[in-house]
């Protein structure tokens, strides 16, 4: 049996009213601020994003890398090979398993280790919040990302 709309149901949903418009919009916001400190060193925020992981933890297949920044293979392979390509990074096949690419930090990617606490202190500077609110929403963002990762989405 169908059920008539309520005036709830019936109103048409907006932007303002979609959690997933709020993370789209902020998110290109916050990639915004890093931007012109990427565009210094010719440097996407993806490519960071690899070198990040890398500075964390060198010496990473591919597979661990993806997942490590939440990309597909088919879209970490070329940033990897276009951070290859510039002598940030090394690729070199797995010596126990020839099916894998092991991804190293080169002098060069290492030396720019250095542009991750300035990109820091841009975001903070720019946040309009304090830090306190900072580790809050980080925190509910974790729950949200786990839990969208447990319903299989």
């Amino acid at each position: 049996m169908a059920t008539t709309p309520t005036s709830d149901t019936a109103r048409e949903l907006t932007l303002s009213d979609l959690l997933c418009f709020d993370l789209y919009a902020t998110s290109r916001q916050v990639i915004g601020v890093y931007r012109p400190l990427l565009d210094e060193v010719g440097m996407t925020y993806p490519q960071f994003l690899v070198l990040l992981a890398l500075w964390e933890e060198d010496e990473q297949s591919m597979k661990a890398l993806s997942g490590r920044v939440n990309l597909d293979y088919g879209t970490i392979s070329p940033l990897v090979k276009r951070l290859d390509a510039r002598g940030l990074v090394t690729r070199h096949r797995n010596p126990a398993d020839e099916r894998s690419t092991i991804v190293t930090l080169t002098a060069e990617g290492d030396a720019m280790r250095s542009l991750a606490p300035r990109m820091a202190q841009l975001m903070i500077g720019s946040l309009g919040i304090d830090l306190d609110d900072l580790v809050t929403l980080r925190g509910l963002l974790a729950k949200i990302r786990d839990g969208l990762a447990a319903s299989g989405a």
